[in-house]
């Protein structure tokens, strides 16, 4: 079995961009597509802050735009997700779903993050019709709604905060009566006059004509009444899980499971092991971060399979 010069394991604009700029290396890269090409952006509808759209580009067109420049330069793609990674020696290891391998000089990991979901009836589907996960994108479309943010953590708090920028009413929903979110952070939301409250309350279902968000059903926890609340639209923000699952541990991750990487580097503890986009970002997660990442992935990657510059490089970037 040949080894190849670099594997990326997940798409979305970080994978996407690593392989635009590692096809344009000469690298020949193989691009591991996962189980949701392209990635969250292929839920979303219109995209409206990536850089050089100024009439906006629906998700998924944006995606494949980006897989077809990739493609150009002369990347593979490959179907299918990666269920494990031998990390203990190069050539590196990698295991498809179909028990396909590959061998590998070099890895690239962009599987991003996924964001937590209530699991409730209706949510999936009205996914990009009205319930949404991330603020920052979707915001915009929500200008003089009302609507509702789930949960009790800082992310809430400061989706929540966002969101009066653009809604009319923002009410937070959380199934405790204590936020989990900091004093600080829960401070501003409530000193926030557009912030309603609805505490103590369980989601039951998304209310929808199919088409949009109509409301959310919750239960009191206290009575058991179920109600309907009126609302535009639903942000769920209960927070993301990186897909680090099929690495085994085998790569240093933080107390969150994102992958740690070395200052000013996409390097993790792994040499020969880079990764990018969200599943390195917990604090910007958007597409343009991203793709960015994703740049300095494949440009460090390149540096490595060049041999020594990578180390000394590397060196003074972490001294």
């Amino acid at each position: 079995m040949t080894a190849q010069k670099v594997i990326i394991i997940g798409t979305g604009p970080a994978g996407y961009t690593a392989a635009i700029y590692t096809s344009r290396a000469n690298l020949n890269p193989v691009v591991i597509e996962g189980n949701q090409p392209g990635g969250q952006l292929t839920t979303t509808t219109e995209v409206e802050n990536f850089p050089g759209f100024p009439d906006g580009i629906m998700g998924p067109e944006l995606m494949d735009n980006m897989r077809k420049q990739a493609e150009r330069f002369g990347a593979t793609f490959v179907s299918g997700s990666v269920t494990s990674v031998d990390l203990n020696q190069r050539p590196f290891r990698v295991v498809m779903d179909d028990s396909k391998e590959y061998l590998t000089e070099s890895i690239i990991i962009s599987t991003g993050a996924s964001a937590k979901m209530l699991g409730t009836p209706g949510e999936k589907e009205m996914v990009g019709r009205g319930v949404s996960t991330c603020a920052t994108c979707d915001g915009f479309f929500f200008r003089g709604k009302s609507i509702l943010v789930i949960g009790g953590g800082d992310s809430a708090m400061e989706e929540a905060t966002f969101l009066t920028k653009f809604a009319s009413e923002v009410t937070i929903v959380h199934r405790r009566n204590e936020l989990r979110a900091s004093k600080v952070m829960q401070e501003r939301a409530r000193q926030n006059p557009k912030i309603k409250w609805i505490l103590n309350v369980t989601p039951v279902r998304v209310v929808s004509d199919a088409s949009k968000v109509n409301g959310l059903v919750v239960k009191d926890n206290q009575s058991g009444e179920e109600r309907t609340v009126s609302t535009d639209g639903i942000f769920v923000a209960i927070g993301h899980t990186p897909n680090t699952g099929f690495l085994g541990n085998q790569v240093e991750i933080d107390d969150r499971g994102y992958i740690v990487t070395k200052d000013q580097s996409t390097a993790t503890s792994v040499e020969g092991v880079f990764a990018c986009g969200d599943v390195v970002d917990s604090h910007y997660r958007q597409a343009i971060t991203a793709a960015g990442s994703g740049c300095k992935a494949a440009m460090d990657v390149e540096k490595f399979l060049e041999g020594s510059m990578f180390h000394d490089w590397l060196l003074q970037t972490t001294t």
